[in-house]
């Protein structure tokens, strides 16, 4: 092998007895790598090719009669684990009080608010709620796998019908509400797939509780400062005369939301089909089963508008009815009827 880049793949990586040319190679993939997004692993993904590695090192003046060809200049770089990879997303940062708002969903899960209005603590229904990516309606593939002969369109461009799947899990029962809305997704669509769900409970069951816990990822519909979806949430407990309690997931943490489980069976249920049009993804979500049974499935037909806010002035009235737990204002929420 040329330029002794046999005793490079014979010695540790890049170090000790290696050539010159493998101290300058080490600099210009640690500057294009990314670590292993799974953080399972040591890997780091370079976006540096070998041929570019090669150009780079002739530009720093390395003969070429020193250099290794390129086979030997891609086992090199596997071999000292930089690996070819698509561009990653930087590693997700995790916040300080990460710990602390698990530990306070898990201290607070199930158990009633100490209220006098409450003298017996009264029961707790714990629900998730969350929607999901939007559900372009065709022939289109969602990657998965089926044992019937199925074409797909090589591209989903020009799709001109899209649904948006909103969930409510009931953790104790397992019921599971799903609504399919045609219009955007915002904090309204939420609110009023939750209030459908709560409407879908016997009235006998409501009566009993006397707090509704609700799980929430902290997307950019359902944030905890997002103005509009507050308002509906005070304006949902002075509905049901019901203590709302908002407990919140820190970014990328909602996977351990209870409604996750939920729409896991469901995508692996359905992601070998085609949703060539509304009825038949309805059909493919009814079909469903979790945890025993169907899910209830919904079609919403009502519109929404985007960009909805609240003036400064009626957000200082909403957020006087907030009571944001003082440790964590903004992953723990209680909101009491009025």
């Amino acid at each position: 092998m040329p330029g002794g880049a046999s005793s490079v793949l014979r010695k540790p990586p890049l170090g000790g007895e290696a050539p010159r040319w493998a101290q300058a190679l080490r600099a210009l993939a640690e500057s294009h790598c990314q670590q292993d997004p799974t953080f399972r692993t040591a890997l780091s993904y370079t976006r540096l090719t070998v041929a570019a590695a090669l150009d780079r090192l002739r530009a720093q003046g390395f003969p070429e009669d020193g250099l290794p060809s390129p086979s030997t200049m891609a086992k090199v770089l596997n071999r000292n684990g930089y690996r070819l990879r698509k561009v990653v997303k930087a590693k997700p940062q995790k916040l300080p009080e990460t710990d602390a708002i698990f530990a306070n969903i898990a201290d607070k899960d199930g158990k009633p608010i100490a209220d006098p209005a409450y003298l017996e603590g009264g029961q707790v229904m714990r629900l998730g709620i969350e929607c999901k990516a939007t559900v372009k309606i065709g022939a289109y593939s969602r990657s998965g796998k089926t044992r019937a002969d199925i074409q797909v369109d090589d591209h989903d461009r020009g799709c001109e019908e899209k649904q948006v799947p909103f969930g409510i899990v009931e953790e104790d029962s397992g019921q599971l509400p799903l609504t399919f809305g045609s219009a955007f997704k915002t904090s309204g669509f939420i609110v009023d797939g939750l209030e459908d769900g709560w409407q879908a409970i016997p009235r006998e069951k409501q009566a009993v509780m006397t707090h509704i816990q609700l799980k929430v990822d902290n997307g950019r519909e359902s944030s905890r400062v997002r103005t509009r979806f507050l308002k509906r949430m005070v304006e949902f407990a002075d509905a049901t005369g019901k203590i709302i309690q908002l407990l919140y997931y820190p970014p990328y943490h909602s996977k351990y939301s209870p409604i996750e489980r939920g729409w896991e069976i469901w995508e692996q249920h359905w992601d070998g089909a085609q949703r060539v049009d509304t009825a038949t993804m309805l059909a493919w979500a009814k079909s469903m089963i979790w945890r025993g049974s169907h899910p209830m499935v919904k079609l919403s037909r009502r519109l929404y508008q985007k960009g909805v806010s609240l003036s400064r002035k009626a957000m200082r009235e909403i957020e006087a009815r907030l009571e944001r737990n003082p440790l964590l204002p903004k992953w723990d929420i209680l909101i009491r009827p009025a």
